[in-house]
């Protein structure tokens, strides 16, 4: 039997929210006012399950104009989109920014992983608490990272409702609505016919419990974030190859863009043929930048090889790991980049519609790209004819809602389509069947943006850059206890202290993690290390997404290693068991540990010796098999509980 809401009745306010999406309902099946024909038959049940996709936009809808997702609103998108109750309730609690219970409009969110609980989030938690009372109509909630990590603490108040319009110009708060960015169109987008309710934003980072205050009670005149370029400390560089333009060129003007090289590399593109771009794409020896190193090439040529129609190309900017920001950065300073990219994936694989799963913790980059991919589809550069080669492409942003396991490329598929963000077992892999089933290329931010160079300087002399086995140069997201953090851009083989001393590193270092939470520390000792996927694996740890955070002696260890467990028993979709209950226990043992050392904590360590080795074995997705990595490392090479 499934979930029933009993008599519970959407609010005008919430019905307004989800028809601006959906458009007004067209019978009493759907939520109208009941009429004679309705009487006769049923109307729009195949239509309205072909839009399950529009279940997470519908989501956001109703949290933008309430803040929260009452029963008589899930109800009515249920009727309006033929999904079962007990289904949407369950996509409803999956996301963390997402709440199912009434909540005051304006919330708070204090990032309290790991480069923040270094820099005193816990504090700035406390303070801002202590001064901020019910009556104050702000809810503040401990959140995980933000991907503000170069400038923590970080925080971000999201203010719901028509009343918290802001000025569009307004940097400091940002308007979103609906989707983002799609337009009309055929396919999965098709049905769309609004905009949601604008609500504001306000970043504040580095925050002080007096400027976090002012951000959740005013957003609209809360201190802007700092421009994108302060994340950049090698501004100005001409040597750089992924991030020259940042800090240099407006990010919001197209014209400006091409006149320092933009959409020269899809010239090019349609000057190759799609056979020859994945032929200098395979030849340039780029590799996935998330993590997992896949090469490229082969992705791109077993998608376009496929002959089921249509090809999806899903770009995932839901960049969650702790630690890392270099998407951020590159989607915020330069835009155009982004989307000149994915419009040659496309065209290379056999795309017509692009999707561009974004971080819904990250409003500058929401902005920046909805008028990016607006300005391109009305200069000719989106839509039915690209630069008039016949060529028919278009993007459409998705707002992810807080769920670090969505950056799983299954996991992210099934939440584009409206279901709970749970990764699939593989095979078939998703170029094969990915997104609504069809063959699907999907690949990070600054995977996409290395394309652009490659095929400006020809795939030989990219390759010329880094090592023979890591071609071309990576993006370093730098943080912690170091002088000028941010996103650093250098050639594969660059050693970790030659990174460090270019960040500035402090005295009495005690520990670098590399690879976000889902990595593994190295001593004060192993700065040689070189930075490449070989290096670092035969070093016994995991290059990852770049993540390179430096803790001195100042930074209690044990308390961070709890964070890391906290946030994998968070993050963890539950699905697998050994994933469900590993982190759990991980978390538990260490909570027992954390005041104890030696022979007292030895049992406990065995314990999380023996769940490491069941999460790593047997967990269905990269979670749950890297919960353990950190804590493993910390054990065994820093000597954390001795």
């Amino acid at each position: 039997m499934d979930l029933r809401f009993g008599d519970s009745k959407p609010t005008d306010e919430e019905r307004a929210a989800v028809d601006a999406l959906l458009g007004p309902p067209e019978s009493s099946w759907e939520g109208a006012d009941r009429s004679d024909a309705d009487l006769r038959w049923a109307r729009g049940g195949r239509e309205a399950r072909d839009r399950r996709d529009q279940l997470l936009p519908a989501l956001h809808a109703l949290n933008d104009r309430v803040g929260w997702i009452s029963e008589g609103a899930l109800d009515y998108v249920c009727r309006r989109l033929t999904v079962p109750p007990a289904e949407a309730y369950g996509v409803a609690t999956f996301y963390a920014m997402f709440s199912v219970r009434p909540r005051p409009a304006t919330v708070l969110h204090v990032c309290t992983d790991l480069a923040c609980t270094a820099a005193g989030a816990s504090e700035l938690c406390a303070a801002v608490e202590a001064r901020l009372g019910p009556e104050s109509g702000v809810k503040v909630e401990r959140s995980p990272c933000l991907g503000l990590c170069e400038q923590a603490p970080a925080c971000l108040a999201i203010r719901a409702g028509e009343s918290a319009r802001p000025a569009l110009e307004d940097e400091a708060v940002q308007a979103e609505g609906g989707s983002g960015g799609a337009a009309p169109g055929d396919g999965k987008g098709k049905g769309r016919r609004g905009r949601n309710t604008l609500h504001a934003t306000a970043v504040c980072a580095p925050a002080t419990p007096a400027r976090a205050i002012a951000a959740a009670t005013a957003p609209e005149s809360a201190p802007a974030e700092p421009a994108p370029e302060t994340a950049v400390p090698q501004t100005g560089t001409p040597a750089l190859t992924l991030l020259h333009r940042i800090g240099t060129v407006d990010p919001t003007s197209l014209d400006d863009y091409r006149a320092h090289g933009g959409y020269t590399a899809l010239r090019r593109a349609f000057a190759l043929g799609p056979a020859a771009v994945i032929r200098e794409v395979t030849d340039a020896g780029l590799v996935g930048r998330g993590g997992a190193a896949f090469p490229t090439g082969r992705k791109w040529q077993a998608t376009a090889a496929q002959p089921d129609h249509p090809h999806y190309l899903v770009c995932n900017a839901d960049e969650s790991e702790p630690g890392t920001f270099k998407d951020r950065v590159l989607m915020e300073g330069d835009p155009y980049a982004l989307v000149e990219a994915m419009t040659i994936a496309a065209y290379a694989t056999g795309a017509h519609r692009g999707y561009l799963y974004l971080r819904g913790e990250y409003p500058r980059a929401l902005a920046r790209l909805t008028h990016a991919i607006e300005q391109a589809r009305t200069r000719g550069l989106l839509g039915d004819d690209v630069l008039g080669q016949g060529y028919a492409f278009d993007i459409e942003i998705r707002r992810g809602a807080g769920a670090y396991i969505c950056g799983e490329e299954t996991a992210l598929f099934n939440s584009i389509e409206g279901h709970r963000g749970e990764p699939r077992s593989k095979p078939p892999f998703p170029v094969e069947k990915g997104l609504f089933g069809k063959p699907t290329v999907e690949n990070n931010v600054e995977t996409l943006v290395n394309v652009l160079p490659i095929l400006t300087m020809g795939a030989e002399a990219y390759a010329a850059i880094g090592t023979p086995t890591s071609t071309g140069p990576k993006l370093f997201c730098v943080s912690g206890s170091v002088a000028r953090p941010g996103v650093y851009e250098l050639p594969f083989g660059a050693t970790l202290g030659e990174l460090l001393a270019l960040a500035g590193v402090r005295d009495n270092l005690r520990a670098v993690l590399l690879g976000g939470a889902a990595g593994g520390f190295v001593r004060p000792d192993e700065l040689d290390i070189p930075l490449t996927f070989e290096g670092t694996r035969e070093a016994g740890t995991t290059l990852g997404s770049g993540v390179v955070m430096a803790f001195d002696d100042t930074v209690p260890l044990p308390r961070l290693l709890l964070r890391i467990a906290e946030f994998f028993r968070d993050e963890s979709c539950g699905q697998c068991v050994p994933c469900r209950v590993g982190t759990v226990r991980q978390e538990e043992a260490l909570h027992r540990i954390t005041d104890r050392t030696g022979a007292a904590a030895a049992d406990d360590i065995a314990l999380l010796r023996e769940v490491g080795r069941a999460m790593r074995d047997a967990s269905i997705c990269g979670l749950g098999q890297t919960a353990w990595n950190a804590v493993e490392s910390a054990i065994d090479r820093l000597g954390a509980y001795e």
